[in-house]
């Protein structure tokens, strides 16, 4: 672990551990306060979206969660983007962010929302502000009506008075909060037999899966017409970092190679990233999969060819690769790729470069993609929902929340579970083979480092789960590929088309 991570960590560990008793006594106080009234506000818009002109209503609000008493327990903030007049027929699609912890201002405000904040396409920084916030014309109210949700202790929703928030942290609890949201959403505004979709980005694509398995898991059945997977994470077991996971370095070496590619540290290389990843992906899943699985048995001539395979895919010297015992991890691979150039490369995105105080260290300072574009996202979620949505709650928008320690069994902590292995890749399965109108979008970034693309097709690619029901989209960026608006428009175009393909009936 980085040791900067390791302090921050303990620093939060040692927090957790002190508030308790604290925590406990506001609860006790905020008991005894009157609950206030779900907090709304609409207001009317037009714009262009996808050729098509429209008038909508923007619904920023609150939907309570309750007890079985009735008793609200929490409150979840989304903003709902809804053609009018009203139709009940249109597809809705409700989307998330990831995190865990994280708000739905990404997706919101950088890619399907009707308003998107600009930061440069070239992975530069974002700089200071004013961030300029633009029609977005990519925004996909042209095919359905939009959701775009904050769980509980991220963007505006939070825990009411007498609650803990910690009920709603962990894979299985979080999801049967966002299925209840929905399910009280489609109340509200009678859309019960509207065409359904769900996405996620990151851990959104985890709580996508989990959420749809509680809502077609049992009887009182919620079906789903397709679900959109950004920057997948299904199983957590690939990419643990963990000695003896050989796994983790299978999967994260086509992102390597990418990252190699896009910097010129790959000698000869192929006119196209695609071309080369192809070519790492076939080497991980096979001669580097199979030398990795030998351990100390491997001969020196083949470790010597993998080796030499290995500095050709990653753009690392053969004696660094030598030193690492053929195995590198992600934090390492960032600091080393340009040190000579005295720069870091991003974590999320691999296009992004920084600089740290020295060369010297093995793991970089923080993540240039990352605060590469923070700042303009939080500034332009925060001004949009009081100036634009007139959504003037008491608190500012959570754009991190500190949603822990979260409890990572999808069967929840009640079930005794192990949780050593973290998976919900098989509820995809089923939930197909149970589900005949259902499909799967996976979308993924070359150069994400976070949710490697090999890891998501591995999961996907699994005995029982139907290839033929998944499609499959890459874009000339990272995590957050929308960062790059070439790829926000071959985005938009992708879940636009899939929406359309599903209503034909493809």
């Amino acid at each position: 672990m980085n040791p900067r991570h390791h302090l921050a960590a303990l620093a939060t560990s040692l927090l957790l551990a002190a508030s308790p008793a604290l925590s406990a006594e506001n609860n006790k106080d905020e008991a005894t306060q009157e609950v206030r009234a779900p907090l709304e506000s609409i207001t009317r818009h037009s714009g262009q979206f996808g050729g098509s002109k429209m008038a909508y209503e923007a619904i920023a609000g609150e939907i309570f969660l309750t007890d079985k008493d009735g008793k609200p327990k929490a409150a979840i903030y989304s903003t709902s983007y809804l053609k009018t007049p009203r139709d009940a027929t249109r597809p809705v699609l409700f989307l998330f962010n990831g995190g865990p912890g994280s708000g739905s201002l990404w997706l919101h405000m950088g890619a399907f929302g009707p308003k998107r904040v600009a930061v440069p396409s070239n992975a530069r920084d974002d700089g200071a502000p004013p961030y300029p916030l633009l029609d977005n014309p990519h925004a996909l109210l042209d095919v359905a009506d939009l959701v775009f949700i904050d769980p509980v202790g991220t963007g505006f929703s939070r825990a009411l008075p007498g609650t803990d928030p910690k009920e709603y942290w962990g894979i299985k609890s979080d999801a049967v909060s966002i299925a209840d949201f929905i399910r009280l959403w489609l109340g509200k505004y009678q859309r019960w037999n509207s065409p359904k979709y769900i996405g996620g980005e990151s851990y959104g694509t985890t709580r996508s899966i989990a959420v749809a398995n509680e809502l077609e898991g049992g009887y009182n059945d919620v079906a789903l017409n397709g679900i959109v997977l950004i920057s997948t994470i299904l199983d957590f077991g690939l990419s643990a970092e963990v000695p003896g996971n050989e796994m983790a370095h299978v999967v994260n070496l086509p992102t390597f190679a990418a990252t190699a590619w896009y910097h010129h540290k790959v000698p000869n290389p192929p006119a196209q990233v695609a071309d080369f990843v192809d070519q790492a992906r076939r080497f991980a899943i096979g001669p580097y999969l199979n030398a990795l699985a030998k351990g100390n048995a491997l001969p020196a001539d083949e470790r010597q060819q993998i080796r030499t395979q290995l500095a050709r895919f990653t753009g690392l010297s053969e004696a660094y690769l030598e030193r690492a015992e053929l195995r590198v991890l992600p934090a390492r691979f960032y600091k080393e790729l340009l040190r000579e150039q005295g720069l870091v490369v991003g974590r999320l995105d691999g296009r992004y470069t920084g600089r740290d105080a020295d060369s010297a260290g093995e793991f970089g300072e923080n993540d240039p993609s990352f605060y590469g574009i923070d700042a303009a996202y939080t500034a332009a979620m925060n001004s949009y929902a009081r100036e634009t949505l007139k959504y003037s709650p008491d608190n500012q928008y959570n754009v991190i929340g500190a949603v822990g320690p979260w409890d990572w069994n999808p069967n929840g902590s009640s079930s005794g579970g192990r949780t050593a292995y973290i998976s919900v890749a098989p509820y995809v399965g089923r939930l197909l083979r149970q589900n005949s109108g259902l499909r799967i979008l996976a979308l993924q970034g070359w150069y994400d480092h976070a949710t490697p693309l090999l890891g998501a097709e591995y999961s996907l690619s699994r005995p029982g789960i139907p290839a033929d029901r998944i499609q499959w989209h890459y874009y000339d960026a990272g995590h957050m590929m929308y960062v790059n608006e070439p790829e926000l428009v071959k985005l938009s175009t992708h879940v636009r088309e899939f929406i359309r393909q599903r209503q034909s009936g493809r």
